[in-house]
């Protein structure tokens, strides 16, 4: 990316006070230039086709299901991905992470981090919130799901069975039960029930 350019930035919709804080912080920065603002999910798609921003920052409540990421992103590789949520969990942010999201930060993080985020996800750097940041006694995240992983991950959130998801992929059950368990254990939940409250808790 030209440095000499401002970085072109998408605002998807947002709780009011949220939207206005972000529009006046963007503002102020003289190397960031908003292209779209206050844009609805059902109009994510043809927004970013049509201005191609740097980056996109996305409402993580407002999306129906974590996979839209993983749509979005593949649909958009040219736009960086900015999920801002509440008090995202190590569990939501990897799942994002790993859908294609380029950062995960909460709502209540300050101007300057989302700032910074915004200038690293547009040259294509990760970022993630301070309080998922490794300790010496905690992990970073758990693994990054892979891409089949991820198909399942997809499916489990429809709420499929291993069957039906064996015949949807075009793998066994039992491949599906391995990989299914494997998304639980880098999730960080027990078991479907568990990983249903995860993709609920966006808002």
């Amino acid at each position: 990316m030209d440095a000499s350019r401002p970085v072109t930035v998408l605002l998807a919709q947002f709780e009011d006070l949220v939207a206005a804080g972000l529009r006046s912080l963007l503002g102020e920065d003289a190397h960031l230039q908003i292209v779209a603002t206050g844009v609805h999910v059902d109009r994510l798609d043809g927004e970013i086709a049509e201005h191609a921003p740097h980056v996109a920052i996305l409402n993580f409540g407002s999306l129906r299901t974590p996979a839209e990421i993983r749509r979005l992103s593949a649909a958009h590789p040219q736009t960086h991905l900015v999920v801002l949520a509440n008090h995202p969990t190590p569990g939501e942010c990897a799942q994002l992470l790993a859908l294609g999201a380029t950062a995960c930060l909460g709502k209540d993080v300050e101007g300057r981090d989302v700032l910074n985020a915004i200038h690293l996800a547009s040259r294509g750097l990760h970022v993630l919130p301070h309080a998922i940041h490794a300790t010496a006694t905690t992990p970073l995240l758990p693994d990054v799901l892979t891409p089949r992983e991820a198909d399942v991950l997809d499916q489990l959130q429809l709420g499929r069975s291993n069957s039906e998801i064996a015949a949807a992929l075009s793998v066994s059950v039992e491949t599906v039960r391995t990989h299914a368990r494997s998304v639980f254990r880098k999730l960080g939940v027990k078991g479907r029930r568990e990983l249903a409250t995860l993709s609920g808790h966006r808002r």
